[in-house]
């Protein structure tokens, strides 16, 4: 029987951007992760298959929806477009501060680049800096992005 919402379902899998490149952005499996460099930038992680309860909120849509009805030792290739995903990128969600008192908050001048966090743990990228304000970009880094993942299923449970 297929993989259903509530079920705990172990799954090896890649994720690629649609790109000429089939650009790597994560995965459970080592040896690829290595190949694609992700190993180098998250020294810390462990790579090992994840275990998921499609329809739990865990994953993006797109990704929930396409273990719905997987067997075990089943592998395919799901397909998300950004509505499924990330969403598309948008302009509201590229906010504009005020320059003034911007560089004492941050503890150092901003630079084009850089990373921030809020209070409320939403994650941004400084995308323009000027003498009276600073440009920060909070959409997903994968947002308007369509994305594909490998997954082959492992277990159901």
């Amino acid at each position: 029987m297929g993989i259903e919402p509530g079920d705990q379902a172990t799954i090896e899998y890649t994720g690629r951007l649609t790109d000429e490149e089939g650009t790597v952005f994560d995965t459970s499996r080592e040896e690829v992760a290595e190949e694609a460099g992700l190993a180098e930038s998250q020294p810390e992680r462990e790579y090992e298959p994840l275990t998921v309860e499609p329809g739990a909120g865990q994953l993006i849509e797109g990704f929930d929806e396409g273990l719905v009805g997987l067997e075990e030792g089943d592998s395919e290739t799901i397909t998300v477009p950004p509505e499924k995903g990330y969403g598309e990128h948008t302009d509201e969600q590229v906010i504009e501060q005020e320059r003034d008192g911007f560089d004492e908050m941050l503890g150092q001048p901003p630079e084009e680049g850089m990373m921030i966090q809020t209070e409320q743990q939403q994650v941004g990228e400084i995308v323009d800096v000027t003498e009276e304000v600073v440009r920060i970009d909070f959409n997903h880094e994968l947002a308007g992005e369509t994305l594909e993942f490998d997954v082959e299923v492992v277990s159901i449970d």
